[in-house]
């Protein structure tokens, strides 16, 4: 996923709109960040050492529901990317 991908997380109000796009941090590959389109919300999340996906960095606060949300609209978005 080299272009970044419209995404959307459940907030407790209202769906939060913003981008996400693979990025390098620290030792986490692959790693990717989520920017809110109003900027309220920041999140990185990466693969663990056994292969979780983890929130690493971010705004508070932070739904864990959010990880969830974001690596299946990603794996979504490679698939579409492979398919065509």
């Amino acid at each position: 996923m080299e272009q970044p991908i419209e995404a959307i997380l459940t907030g407790s109000d209202s769906q939060i709109e913003g981008e996400v796009k693979a990025i390098t941090h620290d030792n986490f590959n692959p790693a990717y960040e989520f920017v809110s389109y109003d900027d309220s919300l920041h999140l990185i999340i990466a693969q663990d050492t056994d292969g979780h996906w983890v929130r690493i960095a971010g705004t508070e606060p932070f739904f864990s529901g959010w990880v969830d949300e974001l690596v299946e609209q990603i794996n979504f978005s490679k698939q579409q990317n492979t398919t065509i």
